[in-house]
């Protein structure tokens, strides 16, 4: 579970997230959707302790990301499928997170199979790899530890069709045997399709929160919200 109470995080002047409170519960993918500049990212960095909130909270299975006895056990994060070491190979970067986290190089086989990079597109430098093909990476990196929370920044950017379907049946398997997805993105239409709840946020603070089926049975009114938060003014002055 990831509890967020509260929440506020500034970079110097600016309000990046003001005032944010939700709930990622276990066996349910929760869909955090905004606009780019909403605050989603902040917020996620927030969860895993990459950013230092001004006030308020966020914990894992509840305590402080921080706490936690080896955090790669237990929360698989994928937040920048482009930040990998352009020199190593896929297997050289799996291999790597394995022996950092403690797990048999077995774990690196099982997630290449998990997400479909086959041993020859393994043995290939980052550097040569198509973002489709690190997101798959990240995702492999996320896995590692078999966790039982997922934390995923747009996981989706760059892959095809085929390859959204694959990452949409994947975070519902691991939500139907108990993880907790906590899954960021700008696009309404797609998120819709995998999460169980939605949380909405815009300017840095949630507008819409509460289970998608029912969120959506006022679906034009969210869709005319999302087009709102979208439009280029409501973002002004506020970053990721």
């Amino acid at each position: 579970m990831i509890t967020v109470e509260r929440l506020v995080c500034r970079y110097g002047d600016v309000l990046a997230v003001d005032d944010v409170s939700f709930t990622a519960e276990p066996g349910r993918v929760t869909g955090f959707l905004g606009p780019n500049g909403a605050g989603k990212s902040t917020t996620l960095r927030a969860v895993i302790g990459l950013t230092r909130p001004a006030s308020g909270a966020t914990r894992v299975n509840g305590v402080p990301y921080a706490a936690l006895a080896s955090p790669g056990r237990h929360v698989g994060v994928l937040l920048d499928a482009a930040a990998q070491h352009v020199g190593r190979s896929g297997r050289e970067t799996l291999v790597l997170a394995a022996i950092l986290l403690g797990v048999g190089r077995a774990r690196v086989d099982a997630v290449l199979e998990t997400v479909g990079l086959t041993e020859r597109e393994a043995a290939r430098r980052v550097g040569t790899y198509s973002l489709g093909m690190r997101q798959r990476l990240g995702l492999a990196v996320a896995l590692l530890g078999e966790p039982e929370i997922l934390v995923l920044d747009e996981p989706a950017n760059g892959l095809d069709p085929a390859g959204i379907r694959w990452m949409r049946d994947l975070l519902a398997r691991f939500a139907a045997d108990g993880g907790t997805v906590l899954l960021s993105s700008h696009q309404l239409a797609e998120v819709q399709r995998v999460a169980d709840d939605l949380v909405v946020i815009g300017g840095g603070r949630i507008v819409a929160q509460g289970a998608k089926d029912d969120l959506l049975a006022g679906s034009q009114d969210l869709e005319e919200l999302f087009l709102q938060l979208t439009a280029p003014d409501s973002r002004d002055g506020i970053v990721a």
